[in-house]
């Protein structure tokens, strides 16, 4: 029989950033710091698993020209978990190859998130919307300035899968426009087959990266385009779907609430 939903949900932490809190609580003092996880979504699905984001290209932070390039600020500091490749490293610690991943969704291109796409270029799908990819393409170096490294998306061989607003990335999974952080960005709606019991999930990634900014209803501290108390709507948006139907709505980067939820999808769905 086929099935209409996700049937596991597991949380990778790909890394960290140690960083100012400011960055993700606009107005937070200056001397307040976070270190706060590099999160990633691993879905299974019929055809297959479906990854949410992709962490950190390796390669920036560990040369050191690159890095100085990439890097420059002293206050922001990425963190990779290992020697290897964070994503190919998490799936083998579950048993996973990268090849049993079917197709990539990205909720922006910030360098913590569009990083490991070197490894699915020319292989899978990859999901995002338009006005990301748009931006971060176009008026260089501007991009750059706001954290997106463009040698990580501006590669031929991805096979980009573009959305104009709200779209289904395989059954269970729908995209939620969220813009604000970055012009493009995407927040992601989860939703559970029946055979494991139903319900559903809603990742806001950097649309909340704290639970004090969906409890609190904060701003964010990184926006484009717009001012910061118009990043309040979308945490408002997400969590009225949140609400509606009784799913909790899980904040991107916050160093307490991901551990938490690793460990409730690790003790619901096992290995």
């Amino acid at each position: 029989m086929t099935t209409t939903g996700v049937r596991r949900i597991v949380l990778l932490t790909l890394g960290w950033e140690e960083l100012p809190k400011s960055i993700s609580v606009h107005g937070a003092p200056p001397q307040e710091r976070l270190r706060e996880p590099t999160p990633g979504v691993l879905l299974q699905t019929d055809g297959g698993w479906v990854l949410l984001d992709t962490g950190f290209n390796t390669a920036l932070i560990r040369d050191p020209a690159l890095y100085k390039r990439f890097y420059p600020s002293v206050e922001y500091i990425p963190v990779l978990p290992g020697p290897g490749e964070p994503i190919e490293e998490s799936l083998h610690d579950i048993g996973i190859d990268v090849d049993d991943v079917h197709a990539v969704a990205v909720s922006h291109l910030h360098h913590d998130h569009a990083g490991g796409l070197k490894l699915f270029a020319g292989r899978v799908p990859v999901h995002a919307q338009r006005r990301e990819v748009e931006y971060g393409l176009s008026n260089h170096p501007e991009p750059e300035h706001h954290a997106m490294a463009r040698i990580d998306y501006d590669d031929p061989r991805i096979d980009w899968r573009l959305a104009d607003g709200e779209s289904s990335i395989a059954p269970g999974i729908t995209a939620i426009p969220t813009y604000g952080h970055t012009p493009g960005h995407q927040s992601f709606m989860v939703e559970l087959d029946s055979s494991v019991g139903g319900g559903g999930f809603v990742f806001a990634f950097d649309a909340a990266d704290l639970t004090e900014n969906i409890e609190r209803e904060l701003a964010i501290g990184g926006f484009v385009g717009v001012e910061a108390a118009e990043t309040v709507e979308p945490i408002r948006r997400l969590k009225k779907i949140a609400a509606e139907r009784d799913y909790p709505l899980i904040p991107g980067h916050d160093p307490h609430a991901w551990p938490e939820w690793t460990q409730h999808f690790h003790e619901r769905f096992g290995r």
